[in-house]
């Protein structure tokens, strides 16, 4: 059987980049984009190239990185003009092939595996991709070239900026296993924490231990890393017209002060579950499991979550299980920096969920009421504008809640 050819194509520091496009005088000069400090998102989202030689770091707080930088130049994001270069950028992938699945706003995993008669092997393809976009849009791509989206993927992150690397069935064990293990897909800090406890500290070590051994420490997603680490990955590139599976849908925020105090966490949980729900039944789905993460003004963070009883998409519901989260886990008088509230396990809006009893038929009722409430809202706010029905409690407060255009969808 013959093997497919996966392009991942990654913009280089797409955020920066774009920023120089815009505004020529940033290229001779250490420039990244940034969070507002006023509001607290005060961390580095981008850099370009100059600021990178001074180990400036994306995600790291702003004056971490004027530490490093003095002369830093900063830039706040403007995301309808990186929504447009996403655009023009995923319109010339699309003249090579119509199985372009982007992964986020500036990466995208192509299939030209029928793409050769035209255009010529995966490398030639990647290197015009290179020289095309840059011509017409004057961003670079790095791109990786290799026989599944995983190693695809990893070979774009090899060599940057503006390289292509291919990781054959030959040449992936020489590039790929003796990198660190944090540095392979979908292993976090924690996760990498774990595995370098027991003996696996490349991704070498990833691929040569047993499956049932990583199954036993991480679970399901254990097995999926052996998998992936030794060449298994056989997920489709999808076409660019096919509906996306909603996997979760959830609503974050990083307050202009900190909460203090259980009145004004359960205002930020209001609004956040409110925004939530409202997405869901946007999407005709529901969440079987919600889910908080909480941040502390020292960058501490937790993930909590819990399974419903049954599927929903009303923000009451939704509310109550994040207030019991956070009461369970979080000292209600620790401040808290960011908060996000997700609905994950997604199945349709008409799944059934468990039966009630017969002594349960009041509560039906009053779920019922719920679900005409909120539906009621939705339909106002789509006529009137999202903003046009809030909370009171909202009014005049000093968290930086109030529209929906202040909240930051995750």
């Amino acid at each position: 059987m013959t093997d497919r050819i996966i392009l991942h194509c990654d913009c280089n520091a797409f955020y920066a980049s774009v920023e120089c496009l815009l505004h020529p005088e940033y290229r001779d000069v250490p420039m990244a984009v940034c969070g507002d400090p006023d509001s607290r998102h005060g961390i580095i989202l981008a850099k370009n190239e100059k600021a990178k030689r001074y180990g400036v770091q994306t995600a790291e707080t702003i004056w971490q990185a004027q530490r490093k930088c003095p002369g830093l130049v900063l830039a706040p994001p403007h995301r309808a003009e990186y929504v447009k270069y996403s655009r023009l950028v995923n319109e010339i992938y699309l003249r090579y092939t119509d199985q372009v699945e982007p992964f986020s706003i500036d990466e995208s995993w192509l299939d030209v595996t029928g793409s050769g008669l035209l255009f010529g092997s995966g490398p030639e393809i990647a290197d015009e991709l290179r020289r095309v976009v840059e011509e017409e849009t004057g961003l670079t791509i790095s791109v990786g070239v290799s026989f599944n989206k995983t190693f695809a993927k990893l070979g774009s992150d090899y060599k940057k900026p503006n390289a292509t690397t291919v990781l054959s069935r030959d040449t992936y064990r020489a590039l790929l296993y003796p990198l660190p293990v944090e540095r392979f897909l979908f292993v976090g800090e924690s996760a990498a924490k774990r595995l370098r406890q027991t003996g696996i500290h490349t991704i070498g070590d990833l691929a040569g231990a047993r499956r049932e051994t990583l199954v036993s420490l991480l679970g399901k997603s254990g097995g999926g890393l052996w998998d992936m680490a030794n060449g298994l990955d056989d997920a489709p590139v999808r076409r660019f017209d096919e509906a996306r599976e909603v996997k979760s849908v959830g609503n974050g925020m990083t307050f202009r002060r900190d909460l203090a105090g259980g009145q004004d966490i359960s205002l930020a949980v209001s609004v956040l579950a409110d925004s939530t729900a409202a997405r869901m039944r946007r999407h005709r789905v529901k969440c079987t499991t919600v889910q908080v993460t909480i941040r502390s003004p020292s960058f501490h963070t937790i993930t909590r979550q819990k399974r419903l009883p049954s599927p929903t998409s009303l923000a009451a519901e939704i509310k109550a299980a994040a207030l019991e989260l956070i009461a369970a886990s979080w000292n209600e008088k620790a401040p808290i920096r960011m908060l996000t509230v997700t609905g994950s396990g997604i199945v349709p809006e008409d799944a059934s969920g468990e039966q009630l009893s017969l002594f349960e038929t009041g509560a039906a009722g009053k779920r019922e009421k719920q679900e005409h409430l909120e539906t009621a809202l939705d339909k106002i706010r789509d006529k009137f504008g999202r903003d046009a029905l809030s909370f009171g409690s909202v009014l005049g407060n000093d968290l930086g809640i109030g529209k929906y255009g202040n909240q930051k969808h995750e």
